[in-house]
């Protein structure tokens, strides 16, 4: 079977000492392509260092995460956005809105994903979208833009209601699913069963969100298999058609074929 994990934050330093032996895993347990979310100005030598020494298997985003947003956010903007003249990514992404910490920087949150939605329409890039107890935020700052039509993306690490997933949906977005839909109380079975496979891509969000049975233990792209199997579950099919299906959205979605 051939997967590709759509979210792994390969570059953090919970990799350091054994990135290679991570990546080995991944690989001999069929995990094609791994893809890299930014976080911020200091995660991207990292991240495209990775990149270059795993050419074909590790791909970068670029954009500045909710939780990265303080008073400097214009100056992170400002360099994110000029290295993208520079360097070849694959998406717009992590960006977002999260409230689930801290509210504080709200009103920065919003207008960092406004500009950061316009990167992707000018470059024809998807986005990648972290929405932690941000939907209703999300959804209205996308609905305001003029060609949010040609929008396209996933909100990652999705764990909403179905209606949410819906809304999703209807905006031109793909799901993206990870360990908690292993978790007994995620609340996606739902979910998973009534939304098409063909809108479904899957990914680790590692280190963070290990599934079952290694919940709370540092995750790594070589469980993509778990997530898929649970999934099968749900949707009572084969395993294989969740890799073929996901693997296939996912090169269409990131340009990747």
């Amino acid at each position: 079977m051939n997967f590709i994990d759509t979210h792994t934050h390969l570059f953090l330093p919970e990799f350091h000492s054994d990135l290679p032996e991570t990546l080995q895993r991944a690989v001999s347990v069929g995990i094609s392509k791994m893809l890299l979310p930014n976080v911020d100005w200091e995660t991207v030598s990292p991240m495209l260092s990775i990149c270059k020494d795993y050419p074909g298997i590790c791909y970068p985003m670029i954009g500045l995460h909710p939780t990265s947003i303080g008073s400097d956010y214009r100056f992170q903007l400002d360099r994110l956005y000029d290295l993208i003249h520079t360097s070849r990514f694959i998406a717009i992404g992590e960006i977002g809105i999260d409230l689930y910490w801290d509210s504080t920087y709200l009103k920065e949150q919003q207008e960092a994903l406004d500009i950061q939605i316009d990167w992707a329409v000018d470059f024809s890039l998807p986005l990648v979208i972290h929405s932690r107890q941000s939907f209703d935020e999300i959804f209205e700052i996308v609905r305001t833009k003029r060609n949010y039509h040609r929008l396209t993306g996933v909100f990652h690490s999705f764990a909403g209601t179905l209606e949410q997933a819906f809304t999703v949906i209807d905006l031109g977005f793909m799901l993206g699913i990870n360990g908690i839909v292993t978790f007994k109380n995620s609340g996606l079975f739902e979910v998973i069963k009534e939304i098409p496979l063909t809108k479904l891509v899957l990914e680790t969000d590692s280190p963070y969100l290990a599934p079952v049975p290694y919940r709370g233990k540092r995750n790594e792209s070589s469980y993509i298999p778990l997530i898929a199997k649970k999934i099968a579950e749900i949707k009572e099919i084969d395993v294989d058609d969740v890799a073929i299906t996901t693997t296939t959205n996912a090169n269409l979605l990131f340009n990747l074929s």
